[in-house]
């Protein structure tokens, strides 16, 4: 008889080894840990999981990861989170630690300022979640969203292979609220985009990006889906733009239940007033959990803001947000 009887399960199939744990040596820092070598978790269940605090796609998997940490470490397993930044202002440590109590993560974290974990595990993605077994070797890992109950099988599984009793076969329930909440897939018609030259797509605004240089933009007078423009005068810079005057706007057409943007005030302690519209009208009962339904908040430290929760069927949409002062700082849009 398999390990969870004879219902098959994708925890009962052989699991391949996919290398050994490379360990966590480069790590600039730990939270909620003294730090942790490969040898201190010999013996040891391990998950892995490579995040950086204001991916959205890691935010929807952390319900899933905090529960197992809680439900299985009294039968051996140890949840490692592997802080690895993206942007600039996610390798302050100050922001970092803030995130993390925000969040509720309190599981050891490796602070991997240098990308020096991420290299060693040859890894690419946010989120990242790897599973080792007692005997240090990797069995699994998953890319992105989903597979929860594949992953917890595994868990089940490597956990009762390293002898420990009483795991059973229960999954955890999650009910996730805010941006932890399951995106609404099959209304999903807008892909991440950053504001950054690096990266940004669909640009609209008339003669595109003037680079590394304040510049005066005007709002498009149509956009189509999955394009933005600005309005007002904007630095555009690598990895962001910068509000260099007040009232300066930015503008999409997208298609989802969820509308969020990373940004950043100009300075700690530095907060910055702000105003959504959906449509040219105030959000009413379609405002996020960072703004009020007359689609007013306050930009007041570096993370995601989810500015937009619709419900019901979802339909193209034209977002508009204008910050009353100067020296904001946006990064990318996430959608759910």
């Amino acid at each position: 008889m398999s390990l969870f009887g004879t219902r098959r399960s994708p925890g009962t199939a052989a699991l391949p080894v996919e290398g050994h744990l490379p360990g966590f040596d480069g790590a600039t820092g730990w939270l909620n840990s003294p730090p942790l070598t490969a040898a201190d978790l010999g013996g040891r269940v391990v998950l892995v999981d490579f995040w950086t605090y204001t991916c959205i796609n890691w935010l929807r998997t952390l319900p899933y990861v905090r529960a197992w940490a809680h439900k299985y470490q009294d039968h051996g397993l140890v949840v490692v989170g592997v802080h690895t930044p993206e942007f600039d202002f996610e390798h302050d440590l100050g922001n970092v630690r803030r995130a993390i109590t925000d969040l509720e993560v309190d599981y050891p974290v490796a602070v991997d300022n240098d990308y020096a974990i991420w290299d060693a595990f040859g890894n690419r993605y946010w989120p990242a979640l790897y599973l080792i077994d007692a005997q240090g070797r990797i069995r699994h890992h998953r890319f992105g969203e989903g597979d929860y109950e594949m992953s917890e099988r595994i868990i089940q599984r490597l956990l009762t292979d390293a002898g420990s009793g009483g795991v059973g076969q229960d999954l955890v329930a999650v009910e996730a609220g805010g941006v932890e909440a399951e995106a609404d897939w099959d209304g999903l018609w807008s892909p991440e985009n950053y504001l950054g030259y690096e990266r940004t797509e669909n640009f609209a605004s008339a003669n595109g990006a003037v680079l590394d240089t304040p510049h005066r933009y005007a709002a498009p007078t149509r956009l189509r889906l999955n394009h933005w423009g600005l309005a007002g005068d904007w630095t555009v810079k690598r990895q962001g733009i910068v509000l260099n005057e007040p009232d300066g706007r930015i503008v999409y057409r997208f298609s989802a239940r969820d509308l969020h943007l990373v940004m950043a005030p100009p300075a700690s302690g530095t907060p910055v007033p702000f105003r959504v519209h959906l449509d040219g009208q105030p959000p009413g009962a379609a405002h996020g959990t960072d703004v009020d339904d007359q689609g007013n908040g306050t930009l007041t430290e570096p993370r995601l803001y989810q500015l937009v929760r619709q419900s019901g069927a979802v339909t193209e949409r034209t977002f508009e947000i204008t910050f009353l002062d100067p020296g904001v700082q946006a990064y990318a849009f996430t959608f759910g």
